[in-house]
């Protein structure tokens, strides 16, 4: 599995934290979404949340997002996801 990673504001801003997403057509999702993937963060303060995820999926041959672009396919990803619900819908 080669996923994407991006660094990304949390809730309210702030720090940014690793984000994942493991299609290029899904919404980035904060790193802590993804249980299987996910490695525990360092105990030393003001540590990156994500960094030792990051170094382990790096490893594994995700691609890493600039993150001026995953903003920039934003809109894209949200317009896809909700054609997709739509079209989940029975009526």
């Amino acid at each position: 599995m080669n996923g994407q990673m991006c660094w990304l504001s949390g809730l309210g801003g702030g720090n940014k934290i690793l984000h994942l997403r493991e299609h290029a057509n899904r919404p980035w999702q904060p790193y802590s979404a993804f249980p299987h993937y996910r490695v525990p963060d360092l105990t030393i303060p003001g540590a990156s949340k994500g960094w030792t995820t990051y170094q382990r999926l790096r490893q594994a041959g995700w691609t890493l997002v600039p993150t001026a672009q995953a903003h920039a396919i934003a809109p894209t990803q949200a317009a896809s996801a909700i054609v997709e619900r739509q079209g989940s819908l029975n009526f």
